[in-house]
């Protein structure tokens, strides 16, 4: 099934209380202590934008890539007049740029959204492939430890003014595949509601196993630390933050991808 489809409407109503402008800091902080304080930034999945125009704020010349033409028809109504931001439909797995960026950020979980290790690989190869030398991917994950202990077997329901969202979410330890079961009932003109269903699913990525899927990329592992202290890694961490940096280019394989 489609995601982000029928919730791309609402999808920033009940994400309201999403620290995007502390994030913003941090990630501008991370790409000026790498020397990135301008030129070209490329979010993958950037859904309804909020990011990528908070990095435009922040002098960066911003591409915004996401499979979802729905959350980018949001993000194009949403930016300035003369914004300049160039907004890519695309499948991060087939990522093609019209030539290199100074770095590359995913946050908000989008790379937990690859649910296979070759689809992160391939990922990774192309990040590395469109990199300026010594440019970097910073990017977010949710944890094992988030999915299993905050989420796990739970049902949440949250309501807004445009209507009311119920999440069943289901996490398969296993396989390390978290299901979100979401149903949404949408205000309509005439105070009607009208329910729409999606299911989304991410997997858990172990740190050992990120840094060996950025060296077969050909990338350099720089650093990882907890998502909200910004400190090292802990067993609780919910969310982390990686950075990787372009060390060098690898020959194209048969199908023009990197290898």
């Amino acid at each position: 099934m489609e995601t982000y489809t029928s919730f791309a409407a609402v999808y920033d109503s009940f994400m309201d209380d999403v620290p995007y402008r502390a994030w913003q800091e941090y990630v501008t902080g991370v790409l000026r202590r790498e020397g990135v304080t301008g030129g070209l930034v490329c979010e993958l999945g950037c859904g309804t934008g909020k990011m990528t125009r908070l990095l435009a704020e922040s002098g960066y010349d911003m591409i915004g890539v996401d499979a979802s033409q729905e959350m980018l028809s949001i993000a194009k109504g949403q930016e300035p007049e003369g914004g300049g931001i160039l907004y890519l439909a695309q499948d991060m797995r087939k990522l093609e740029l019209y030539g290199t960026v100074r770095a590359f950020i995913s946050v908000c979980d989008s790379m937990n959204y690859l649910l296979k290790e070759a689809d992160m690989l391939q990922v990774f190869r192309l990040a590395n492939n469109y990199l300026d030398p010594g440019g970097v991917f910073l990017f977010d994950l949710n944890t094992d430890w988030q999915f299993r202990e905050q989420m796990g077997d739970r049902t949440f329901v949250e309501h807004r003014p445009q209507g009311t969202l119920i999440w069943d979410n289901f996490y398969d330890e296993g396989e390390n595949i978290n299901e979100y079961s979401l149903t949404l009932f949408i205000r309509e003109p005439g105070g009607l509601y009208r329910k729409y269903e999606e299911t989304h699913y991410e997997r858990s990525y172990g740190l050992a196993s990120i840094i060996s899927l950025l060296e077969q990329a050909g990338m350099e592992f720089v650093s990882a630390c907890d998502g909200e202290s910004h400190g090292p890694v802990r067993e609780d961490s919910g969310r982390i933050y990686v950075l990787a940096r372009e060390r060098g280019k690898q020959g194209p394989d048969i199908n023009g991808c990197v290898k």
